[in-house]
């Protein structure tokens, strides 16, 4: 099969958020808040095991009352900050009430979000043989801010937002959109994630899939490097 589009992944694939303490420490600076390295590192760690942060680690269980807003998170961009801000809002922190919209109000920004250190190298080569690219992702925001700050802008050609279209992976319309936009067959698309359910759904369209490891960016260097060679 001759591959003459390839879909990304956001989250997780070509960026990745920052660390849950980092997103906390810059979160309560911005409120006049500063704790110990140790209370950071604890109510961090709280954050993360209820889920408080979009793009980092899911809650460990998800509150009956809020599996209605989590189910609807990626379709729904108001839902998505009352969902993330109520989950953080489980962990009591110091500072004012406004801390909890503060926090989320700092996963959007593009310095929160770090690139694969083969990200640009990839793009950059599929560029250049002239193979578009779309980003498919389920997100309750609008990314392209995020990648123009990047400079990465210049390199997608197209991107399948869940939250634009009212549809998420793995439902196969916002692949099927995401190929109708770069102009190519899904048979003749490659999809690109870190989530064997949600990004495999390609393969109900006919999309080659290639599987990424969900680690921190300074643990995965190259994971996206065998794309440039499995477009020939």
């Amino acid at each position: 099969m001759t591959i003459r589009g390839v879909l990304f992944d956001f989250s997780g694939t070509l960026l990745r958020i920052e660390p849950t303490v980092d997103w906390l420490r810059e979160g309560l600076a911005r409120v006049g808040v500063e704790v110990s390295g140790e209370e950071l590192r604890r109510l961090a760690g709280e954050l993360e095991r209820v889920g408080a942060l979009p793009g980092g680690s899911e809650p460990e269980e998800i509150p009956p009352e809020l599996r209605e807003l989590w189910e609807a998170r990626d379709v729904d961009p108001s839902g998505h900050r009352r969902l993330y801000v109520t989950l953080a809002r489980r962990v009591p922190l110091p500072g004012p009430p406004e801390v909890y919209d503060v926090l989320y109000d700092r996963h959007m920004e593009p310095d929160a979000w770090r690139p694969y250190p083969d990200t640009r190298q990839v793009l950059a080569a599929l560029r250049e043989r002239e193979v578009p690219v779309a980003v498919v992702s389920n997100i309750g925001w609008d990314l392209r801010p995020l990648f123009r700050e990047h400079g990465l802008l210049p390199l997608v050609d197209a991107f399948a937002l869940s939250y634009e279209h009212g549809v998420k992976k793995p439902d196969p319309p916002l692949f099927a959109l995401a190929c109708e936009a770069l102009g190519v067959a899904p048979q003749q698309a490659l999809m690109v994630g870190d989530n064997a359910r949600a990004d495999g759904g390609a393969t109900a369209l006919g999309c080659a899939v290639h599987l990424v490891r969900h680690l921190p960016v300074t643990e995965r260097p190259g994971d996206l490097l065998p794309v440039i060679d499995l477009v020939g």
